[in-house]
């Protein structure tokens, strides 16, 4: 067999980031423990969560889910370091991209004004092959690759903000087509604490043995093994 493609390590000499997601828990399956290394080095990174999972949790009515997602996301955020959650109303499970999709990212990265932009997977599987990915995730993460385009550009989006330019790259977690990551060695156990963080949605999931230290061990280390370090996470750099 042969051995996979060694990963290259991201830049960090950037000092504020954008992380844009559809759902409450997208960057806890993966990307927490790199955030929380990022933010323990004094960088900045805000969190923008298109919709509030409000149909995530089979048994629990969307206008109970919602707030209760919204709470454990915020206290996800706050193990990793991240003050900041916003939650821009999308519907969960029928996020559509269009124009209004990228107007809305675009806004929050012309409010922000932020170097990185970090979003999950939006290619059409998780491993390249037969695991299918979920429309939210796919429409988001084309949706913000547009949306730093357009923020730059004055002409598009007029009056929704003064232009920014400033996005170095964008950065997509768990892609299958990944080619960088970053050494999640030292932060990987407070990447477990942050997905432990939502726990009414992990117990919603019905997964009776689902552990999420066991799970993002797996990822971590394979990425990690690639990347000649313990634990990694893994991202696919796309440069507007």
């Amino acid at each position: 067999m042969t051995a996979p493609e060694p990963l290259e390590a991201l830049p960090e000499d950037w000092t504020k980031a954008l992380a844009v997601v559809a759902h409450p828990d997208d960057l806890e399956f993966g990307a927490a423990a790199a955030i929380a290394r990022w933010t323990a080095q004094g960088k900045e990174i805000i969190y923008c969560l298109l919709t509030s999972g409000e149909a995530g949790i089979d048994g629990v009515s969307p206008a109970e889910c919602g707030p209760l997602r919204e709470a454990e996301q915020i206290e996800s955020a706050r193990i990793v370091g991240v003050p900041v959650v916003e939650f821009l109303g999308q519907p969960d499970g029928t996020i559509e991209y269009g124009v209004e999709l990228r107007r809305l990212i675009a806004s929050a990265v012309r409010r922000h004004q932020p170097e990185i932009v970090i979003t999950n997977n939006f290619r059409d599987t998780w491993d390249g092959d037969v695991m299918l990915n979920q429309a939210d995730h796919v429409n988001t993460g084309r949706a913000t690759l547009d949306a730093v385009r357009d923020a730059a550009n004055r002409w598009i989006f007029e009056g929704d903000g003064e232009r920014w330019n400033g996005v170095r790259q964008v950065w997509a977690g768990g892609s299958p087509r990944s080619r960088h990551a970053v050494d999640t060695t030292d932060t990987f156990e407070l990447g477990v604490q942050s997905l432990k963080a939502h726990k009414a949605y992990i117990e919603g999931l019905n997964w009776p043995h689902f552990d999420p230290s066991e799970f993002l061990e797996g990822v971590s280390r394979t990425a990690g093994t690639r990347l000649g370090t313990t634990y990694a996470a893994a991202f696919e750099v796309l440069t507007p």
